[in-house]
Formats: C-alpha cells, sequence, structure tokens
C-alpha cells in the first residue's frame, strides 16, 4: 500500500509500487513510474516518461524527467530510467534523452548523487556509481561502473569514463578517461591509476601489479601511444582488466583521451 501525503500531486495514470511514500507537496507525472519501497521525502518532481527503480529514495528539491537541455528537442516521447536502490539528494537534475542520442538516459543500480549533480540528456551510466556535490555530466556522456567523482568536477559531452575510475574535485574532464584510471585538474590529466578504489574493489596485488606495469607502458615516453597500445596488448593478451583499458583506448570515440600531464 502506497503512503501519500495530502498536498502530493500525483497524476492517475502514474504507476507506483507497493509500499511507495511520497511526502508533502511532490508533483509525479502521469509517465512515471515508482518501483516497490521508494521514497520521496518532499517537493520532488518527477515528470516525462520516467522510471525510477525499487527502494530509491529521493530526496527534497529533486528534477527528474523533465525535457532535454537541447534546443534540438522538439517534444518527442524519449525516457529516463534509473535502477534499483538509488539516493538521490537535494537538487539533483537528471533529463530525459534525445533523438539525436537514442532517446534515452540512463542510471544504473546502487546509484549515489549528491547535492546539486546535473546528469544531462542521454547519459548511460552504470552501476555503484557515487557522483558528489555540484558534479555536472554534459550530454551524451557514458560512465561505467564504479566511478566515483570528486565534488565540482565537470565532464565533457560524449566524454566516456572507464569502470573504477576516480575524477578528482573540481577537474574538468575534457577527454576519456581509462578503466582504472585518476584524473584531476583543470583541465584533468591523467595521474595514476586509482589504486584506492582498486584496493576496495578486492584487487589482488598481482591484478593491480600488472595494471601498474601495462599503465607505465602505454604512458611511457617512447614511440607513438598507438604503438604503445599495440605491443601492450600482445603482451599482457591473458590479462582482462588490461585488456580493457586496451580495447577502452583502440574504440572509436568522439573525445579525445586525458593524458598524463608532463
Amino acid at each position: 500500500m502506497a503512503h501519500i501525503h495530502p498536498s502530493a500531486i500525483i497524476d492517475p495514470k502514474a504507476q507506483l509500487g507497493a509500499n511507495v511514500k511520497v511526502g508533502p507537496y511532490c508533483v509525479i507525472g502521469p509517465k512515471v513510474t515508482l518501483g516497490d519501497d521508494c521514497e520521496l521525502l518532499s517537493h520532488v518532481v518527477i515528470d516525462g516518461n520516467t522510471t525510477i527503480g525499487p527502494r530509491a529514495k529521493i530526496f527534497p528539491f529533486a528534477s527528474l524527467g523533465q525535457q532535454p537541455q537541447d534546443l534540438k528537442f522538439h517534444g518527442e516521447d524519449s525516457r529516463l530510467e534509473v535502477g534499483a536502490d538509488a539516493m538521490i539528494r537535494e537538487y539533483v537534475t537528471m533529463n530525459t534523452g534525445t533523438e539525436g542520442g537514442g532517446m534515452l538516459t540512463k542510471v544504473g543500480d546502487n546509484f549515489v548523487g549528491l547535492s546539486s549533480v546535473h546528469i544531462g540528456h542521454d547519459c548511460i551510466i552504470g552501476d555503484g556509481v557515487i557522483i558528489s556535490s555540484a558534479t555536472l555530466l554534459a550530454g551524451h556522456c557514458r560512465i561505467d561502473d564504479h566511478v566515483i567523482f570528486g565534488g565540482g568536477a565537470a565532464i565533457h559531452q560524449f566524454a566516456r569514463v572507464g569502470r573504477n575510475a576516480f575524477i578528482g574535485g573540481a577537474s574538468a574532464v575534457e577527454g576519456d578517461v581509462i578503466p582504472f584510471g585518476l584524473v584531476v585538474g583543470n583541465r584533468a590529466g591523467l595521474v595514476g591509476l586509482n589504486l584506492v578504489g582498486l584496493k576496495r574493489h578486492g584487487f589482488s596485488r598481482e591484478r593491480i601489479s600488472a595494471l601498474r606495469d601495462a599503465y607505465s607502458k602505454i604512458f611511457g615516453p617512447d614511440g607513438a601511444l598507438r604503438d604503445r597500445v599495440t605491443a601492450v596488448g600482445v603482451e599482457f593478451a591473458d590479462r582482462a582488466d588490461v585488456m580493457e583499458i586496451v580495447n577502452f583506448i583502440q574504440s572509436a570515440s568522439e573525445r579525445p583521451l586525458c593524458l598524463p600531464t608532463r
């Protein structure tokens, strides 16, 4: 049974799961679906073709599912999907997708978005991502699993961030960040591997050692980057973690690669 505050405005067509709690002055549009055990504390606005997974907790003044901030948008029925167990803090904004970007903005399971985070249209975000306060993701970003963003970071549209990477606070990221990478600065440069994150996620000493060895060879001083990446791909072909970096660098992208600062 849902628990709805009398001051909340919920369109009759909205779909609310079991044990949903909607606090005072929330507004929920007709195409919204809330999963079981979601809780909206107060003053939350959810509109558009938006699905929120079970057990999400959404704090005051979050705005989810509004139309994308893209002048090419003409009212197409694009979507926003948020996975299970999200924690969405005050003033977080997430927009639906656009026709030019696949019509979908998607956030994975176990998402944490702290106050004043913005997730632009057509972003695809993996599981276990933590985004600290006042961080801005422009449209079309691709963020893989378990990435952590420090507060006040800004990510350029179409940029990719690989799995288990860490983005330092107040960093302006214009390029792609390799899996397991650590970037910091304005404009952000690669400063090494996210060793703290790797240890927290149970990477063995052997796996970390292989990643460090491969990193030093990929971003070493001799030869062209393309040739170094190819050579590392041959040498570490049996190392899945290293090959994830190699494949990430070799795959097509709209953005340049974040490289080490010299």
